[in-house]
């Protein structure tokens, strides 16, 4: 693998292969602004800039941060207070989604000690009604 120079540009089906994302998906995030590629005639060419915002974003959906969440992180980097500042909001964002995912957990675990009670009732009433001493 070449060293990557800041010179050095991607094509959309080269970003698209790399991050495992259609070309629309990128297109979308271009039509929202969340990535701003140069354009050479119908081409898009993409810098190194849009490369790392594009791993950005996907990152911040693989966690589930809505695509406007995102925009502001990423375009905190660019913009006053800095990365210093992105990384403050990033990091409360954070804790945020963890509370989330965490009170998430828990209702999917009380849900599934919920079922595991119910199947238990359910297989001794099964078994009840399918005992010799069981009359009809």
């Amino acid at each position: 693998m070449a060293p990557m120079t800041s010179q050095q540009t991607w094509s959309i089906a080269q970003l698209a292969e790399e991050h495992g994302v259609t070309h629309r998906t990128i297109r979308h995030y271009e039509e929202l602004g969340l990535i701003s590629p140069e354009r050479r005639g119908t081409t898009r060419v993409f810098h190194r800039r849009d490369r790392i915002r594009l791993a950005l974003i996907l990152r911040g959906k693989r966690i589930g941060f809505p695509l406007e969440e995102i925009r502001k992180i990423v375009d905190m980097y660019d913009e006053q207070p800095g990365e210093a500042g992105q990384l403050s909001y990033l990091l409360d964002r954070i804790e945020d989604r963890r509370a989330d995912l965490e009170r998430r957990r828990q209702d999917i675990q009380d849900s599934l000690d919920e079922l595991a009670e119910l199947d238990r009732r359910c297989q001794a009433d099964l078994a009840a009604l399918r005992s010799p001493t069981h009359r009809q």
